[in-house]
């Protein structure tokens, strides 16, 4: 048996004759355990956080989507639109033309963008499973306006007496002065309105795609954009490959996360700046097991003199605390992780904690999130036995 291992694990089950050390000992054990269930529920906290943010954008986003690598617009002619459809892995591809827009509606007015899509752009990124109300219909000069839109003009549903105004610009090089109407004039009748959040919702009106083409003057074969919708288990990267050659430099592909690369960043960083938090809180809660371990030393003096006369090194004593420290803090972070995927496991069965009567607090349990807690504590805990340990010299046990 290992020797330092079986004295350390005695020292750890062992009661101290001293009373000031054993409540030393428990309250170190008890910081252990809420640091590192504190710092696994944030991090839980803050997945489901970044899940619930990202199901919005990842609602409205595609899988893949090829935008304009030069200017607004590019061209897809029919000839790349076959072979598009033979790329394996490609479930549906959705074209689709957004152009900024003056909308206005009853003296109410309001610069937005109007996005004209294809009837494959529903099945390509499920778009109208966000209708708040109505219905998503765009045949017949009829638009999908987003909530925020809807409440600042006051549009009403499928009200045919009270149609919604959209003014673009005509394209060309002839200026104002020139012409005696700068602007292409439709009136639209508001089908449904979606909500997915607030700039989405006061940025975008659905309109069907020719509708758009006409309203912009543009050939109908000129897209700002084409979104793709791979199969189960597509590998992305081959697509977005296959795709780049049938489009060539006129597109750039992009996935979720390059579309959404600002709210992925500030995730991400917020995610980062809360773990290094905590774990500064657990690195001043860990100075805790150095004075412990260092009131065990000296506990446990006459022991060492004895196991020292008995033969055992100085580097032997060093390691007995070593482990017995590492033995500490390892236990107390596993029972924190426990005690937090308890309180994780909770939340996500009965939704404790509500952010509204309707909407509980979001967290997700990851297997990674233990494996950063326990490291985290691991890594803390060797440096903090290490320090402790050192204290250990001839001088002591002479």
């Amino acid at each position: 048996m290992n020797f330092p291992l079986y004295i350390a694990k005695r020292y750890v089950r062992s009661k101290s004759s001293q009373n000031a050390v054993n409540i030393i000992n428990f309250i170190t054990f008890l910081v252990i355990v809420i640091g590192a269930a504190a710092l696994f529920v944030v991090l839980s906290a803050f997945a489901g956080l970044k899940t619930f943010s990202l199901s919005f954008s990842n609602t409205f986003d595609p899988d893949l989507k090829a935008v304009a690598a030069i200017g607004k617009f590019y061209a897809v002619t029919a000839d790349e639109e076959e072979k598009l459809k033979q790329v394996p892995g490609l479930a549906s591809y959705s074209k689709e033309l957004e152009e900024r827009v003056y909308l206005t509606h009853q003296q109410k007015s309001h610069i937005a963008y109007i996005k004209g899509v294809d009837q494959y752009q529903n099945a390509t990124t499920g778009v109208d499973s966000t209708l708040y109300m109505g219905q998503w219909d765009l045949e017949n000069q009829q638009v999908v306006a987003g909530i925020g839109i809807a409440n600042l003009l006051g549009l009403p549903v499928n009200n045919y007496r009270s149609p919604l105004i959209i003014l673009a610009p005509k394209p060309g090089t002839t200026s104002i002065s020139q012409t005696t109407q700068p602007y292409n004039q439709l009136s639209v009748v508001v089908s449904g309105v979606y909500a997915i959040e607030t700039n989405l919702d006061e940025k975008y009106v659905f309109a069907e795609l020719p509708l758009v083409q006409a309203l912009l003057e543009k050939d109908s074969s000129l897209v700002s954009a084409v979104s793709f919708k791979l199969g189960p288990n597509a590998d992305q990267q081959g697509v977005s490959s296959e795709i780049r050659e049938i489009l060539g430099q006129k597109a750039l592909i992009k996935n979720r996360q390059e579309l959404n690369s600002t709210l992925y960043k500030m995730l991400n960083t917020e995610n980062l700046a809360t773990y290094l938090i905590f774990t500064l809180v657990l690195i001043i809660a860990l100075f805790n097991v150095v004075g412990a371990i260092i009131m065990m030393i000296l506990d446990k003096q006459l022991n060492s003199k004895t196991l020292f006369s008995l033969g055992t090194t100085i580097k032997e004593l060093r390691r007995i605390y070593f482990i017995q420290g590492i033995l500490v803090t390892g236990f107390g972070g596993l029972i924190g992780v426990l005690l937090g995927s308890l309180l994780i496991w909770s939340q996500l069965a009965f939704g404790w904690l509500r952010i509204t009567p309707s909407l509980a607090y979001p967290v997700e349990y990851q297997i990674i999130n233990v494996i950063i807690v326990m490291s985290t504590i691991l890594v803390l805990g060797v440096i903090a036995a290490k320090i402790a340990s050192s204290r250990v010299s001839r001088k002591l046990v002479a």
